[in-house]
């Protein structure tokens, strides 16, 4: 598998330390204690810095030619739209010169405050209902102001960029690749029609139960790092990505929170498997873009190996089987023939 050349300021990123990151918050304008230690992130490098007052902050580092300037300032402005309404998420806190985004070379850099709690496995009928609240809340916000720079969740970018770019970069083993793209080609042209005329606004777009943090009672959500302007389900399926009897509960108990504060159609519900499938394509290749970074083989060793690429030939194909039944007039999934689901269907960047 190809791998990406990397320039100076992915390897400024690739080797930021403590020290670099206490020097940039400094820079910043705010005095640190010396205390800084690392959280758990993949795309982004996150730290946790405590400052003079005993305050402590959470330092975001962008990595380098992800956002532009303009994408992440839009990421900013939702997250100040929602702390204006008073919707629990983890504000920006400005720097001293009011601004909220910095850059050391090449590499912006954010502060947030701190939140505390954990984030729950599995959620309980009455969290259910309450996430949804939560989420209906932030759409309401989400649908005043448009964006002019953040991505649009659609096939192109969720599936036909990244085939061209698996495909420029030889990443799917030959033998395999027809399949792959055939699959993905062929989900991408229903998923088209069936995204026809549905509305779109600001999504979190990354809501898995990994980004809700849990603490007496309080919903906080966090890292709107992969904010896109998207189909409302998508901000739900991935906090309740079962395909069972128990999940489809769990969601209409989710629906009914959602609707005390902003209508839902429910029809928008049969985007749920298209959305998993783009999703399955875009976390493939996050994985072979990211490939350079010595944190991804160190986790994900399986990846790039023919079994890999076996595996995920299937579970696309199946996916693309999933979508067809659903096309069909009766629409319905055999509770017998649905395949299992493991983490890798739900989540994307554990931050």
């Amino acid at each position: 598998m190809s791998t990406r050349t990397t320039d100076g300021a992915t390897d400024l990123f690739l080797t930021l330390t403590p020290d670099r990151v206490l020097q940039a918050v400094e820079a910043a304008g705010l005095t640190v204690t010396g205390l800084c230690y690392p959280l758990n992130s993949f795309e982004n490098r996150v730290y946790e810095v405590e400052l003079d007052d005993k305050s402590r902050v959470i330092a975001k580092f962008y990595r380098p030619q992800r956002w532009t300037e303009a994408q992440i300032l839009e990421e900013h402005q939702f997250l100040l739209d929602l702390e204006q309404e008073e919707i629990p998420v983890c504000p920006l806190r400005p720097f001293p010169d009011g601004s909220t985004l910095k850059r050391q070379g090449h590499i912006y850099y954010s502060l947030a405050e701190r939140r505390g709690g954990r984030a729950p496995d599995e959620l309980r009928d009455d969290e259910a209902e309450r996430l949804g609240m939560l989420v209906g809340r932030m759409h309401a916000v989400a649908v005043r102001r448009e964006t002019q720079y953040r991505l649009p969740l659609t096939t192109d970018t969720y599936v036909r960029a990244n085939l061209r770019w698996l495909e420029e970069h030889g990443t799917v083993p030959p033998r395999l690749w027809p399949r792959y793209r055939a699959a993905a080609e062929a989900i991408a042209k229903i998923t088209d029609q069936w995204l026809e005329g549905v509305p779109v606004h600001r999504l979190h777009g990354d809501l898995h139960l990994g980004n809700v943090l849990l603490r007496d009672g309080q919903f906080n959500v966090l890292d709107f790092d992969d904010m896109v302007v998207g189909p409302a389900v998508q901000d739900m399926w991935l906090a309740l990505p079962g395909r069972d009897d128990y999940a489809r509960r769990q969601r209409g108990l989710f629906l009914a929170g959602y609707e005390t504060f902003r209508p839902f159609d429910v029809t928008t519900l049969r985007l749920i498997e298209p959305l998993r499938a783009l999703r399955l394509v875009h976390y493939a290749t996050w994985l072979a873009r990211r490939w350079h970074d010595p944190i991804f083989p160190a986790t994900w060793s399986h990846f790039g190996t023919e079994g890999y690429w076996e595996e995920e030939n299937a579970g696309l194909e199946e996916q693309l089987r999933i979508i067809e039944r659903e096309a069909s007039p009766t629409g319905v999934i055999p509770a017998d023939e649905e395949p299992e689901l493991t983490n890798k269907d739900f989540f994307w960047d554990m931050e």
